[in-house]
Parts: structure tokens; C-alpha cells; sequence
């Protein structure tokens, strides 16, 4: 393996002149800032992201003034984030802080755990990014960056694997560690992509046991994009607009309307309504979850 300290430098160096002035990285970022950033950063780009933090966090600056609305409003004000359940997630978050933790989002990575709709990265991000703890950070682009560096891989694989685990703790600095975990992980979204990596800019490409090998291909199984037009992903979003976008319940014909296949329509509408994202009243009305 790579000298770690080969790279800290490096990496460290390129962060210092080249990463983004985002909200959440600011001095003044609040904890609860930094996990409603980690848990909409979740498949979803910093450029839709941007928006709908700054509204949260106007909103609902502190975990309290979350956790005194209904779950729909979390919903309601997701926007078109996407995987609207992690606003239900954020507001059960919400609540567990304030009932149980006084307020304060835990600074403990296993306190941080036990957080409803919490994993692994999102607690060593928050206890990292937040409080400047000693975790190692795992998201798609550090991965990324360690399989190609490290491994000589295109892509890291599927699922998390314990190696993966025992390499990014090697690698982690006795000091600053996350500032490491923002760096590498800012490297894979700007340089380190996953489709076109710009090799020429990467501050570690002459250690790069990647690029070095003369770049193998993925020899795994193929790696397929995400499909979403006709998919019951865009009905749901479809339905869900329009209870989001009212201020009471929606009789069932409103929803019937925008979309045609009554089959596919019924699915995503249950399916809603079993992810806890809407509810069905006695007289067929449906809204947000109130509770």
C-alpha cells in the first residue's frame, strides 16, 4: 500500500485551494446543520441540495423547532430532493434529539447510531464533520478514490466491504482526520468522478496505482444507470406533488389524474401510503402524515 503519508499532503494541499464554500463546511455550521446536509447529500447533487437546506435551516434552525411539526411538513418542504422518506428519517431524527438528548445532536459516533435512520456513514460524517471526531469516512466518491489509488480498481465494490473499513482507517491522519475525510471525499466529486476522471488535475495521480496500472476496466458485473421515466419512482413523485403542494386533504379523483396507468397509479399510491409518506382518511381523502 501507498505510504498514507504520500498522499495526506497531497490530497490536504489540493483541498486547501480547490474545495467548494458550502454552507455546512462553514465555522459557524451547526451540528444539526451538518445532518440534515449529510442526509440530503444522500444520491442527490450539492446543486439541488443548496436550496432546500438554506429553507430548512431558516425553517427549522435547531432539531426542536423541527420536531413541534407534523412528519408532512418535513415532506412537504423535501421539495423534489428525491427519496422523500429521508425527510421522514430527518424528522424522527428531529424528535429523538430533542425527547431524548435534550436538543443537542450527540457528538458520540455510537450515540449518533441509535438515531433513527442513521447508518454507519452518516454517524462517522456527523461525529467527524461536526465535531471533529476520528472516523473514517466511506461515502461512493472516497471509496471510489481509494479503489483506484489503493487497489488499482475502476470501481469500488457494490456493498461496503470490511476491507474497505481496514484501509480507510490505515489511511486516517493521527491529526486532522476529518479534514482528510472532506478532502478525499471532495477529490471524488470534483476530480476523482466516476464516469470521466480528470487524471491530469488529481494532486495524487503519480501514485496512482490506477492510473499506473494503465487504467484496467471494471471487470465486474456491468454498471447500469438509473432508469426513472414510466417508473413507479415517478408516479410516486407525481402523486406525492400534488398532496405536498395542499394544505389539507386531496380527494382521491386529484390524484387519480396525474397518471394514466391505474394499475402502476394504485401500487405507488399504497406504497406511499405504506412508507408512511401519505395517509387515507374514512372518506377516501388522502394528505401528509400528521403524526
Amino acid at each position: 500500500m501507498v505510504e498514507p503519508n504520500l498522499l495526506h499532503a497531497p490530497v490536504l494541499d489540493w483541498y486547501a485551494h480547490n474545495a467548494r464554500d458550502l454552507p455546512w463546511r462553514a465555522p459557524d455550521a451547526t451540528p444539526w446543520g451538518v445532518l440534515v446536509s449529510e442526509i440530503m447529500l444522500q444520491q442527490t447533487p450539492v446543486v439541488r441540495v443548496l436550496p432546500v437546506w438554506h429553507e430548512w435551516m431558516e425553517r427549522w434552525p435547531a432539531p426542536k423547532a423541527l420536531a413541534a411539526e407534523p412528519p408532512g411538513e418535513a415532506v412537504r418542504h423535501w421539495g423534489r430532493l428525491g427519496y422523500p422518506r429521508r425527510a421522514l428519517r430527518l424528522h424522527a431524527c428531529a424528535r429523538a434529539i430533542t425527547d431524548e438528548h435534550g436538543g443537542e445532536v450527540p457528538s458520540d459516533h455510537a450515540t449518533l447510531l441509535t438515531l433513527p435512520g442513521i447508518g454507519e456513514y452518516t454517524a462517522a460524517a456527523v461525529a467527524s464533520f461536526a465535531y471533529g471526531g476520528r472516523h473514517a469516512i466511506l461515502d461512493t466518491n472516497v471509496r471510489r478514490v481509494f479503489a483506484r489509488a489503493i487497489r488499482a480498481e475502476e470501481y469500488p465494490p457494490t456493498a461496503t466491504s470490511a476491507a474497505e473499513r481496514r484501509l480507510a482507517e490505515a489511511l486516517l491522519p493521527e491529526l486532522g482526520a476529518a479534514r482528510w475525510g472532506v478532502a478525499v471525499m471532495e477529490l471524488g466529486a470534483l476530480v476523482c468522478t466516476a464516469r470521466a476522471p480528470r487524471c491530469a488535475d488529481c494532486p495524487i495521480s503519480h501514485t496512482c496505482a490506477w492510473r499506473l496500472a494503465g487504467k484496467p476496466p471494471h471487470a465486474g458485473p456491468a454498471r447500469k444507470g438509473q432508469t426513472y421515466a414510466g417508473t413507479d419512482r415517478q408516479c410516486r413523485g407525481r402523486l406525492l406533488a400534488v398532496l405536498r403542494s395542499a394544505h389539507g386533504p386531496v380527494p382521491k379523483a386529484a390524484l387519480d389524474v396525474v397518471w394514466d396507468d391505474a394499475v402502476q397509479r394504485e401500487r405507488a399510491l399504497d406504497g406511499l401510503v405504506a412508507d408512511g409518506l401519505a395517509e387515507v382518511l374514512d372518506d377516501n381523502t388522502y394528505r401528509l402524515p400528521q403524526t
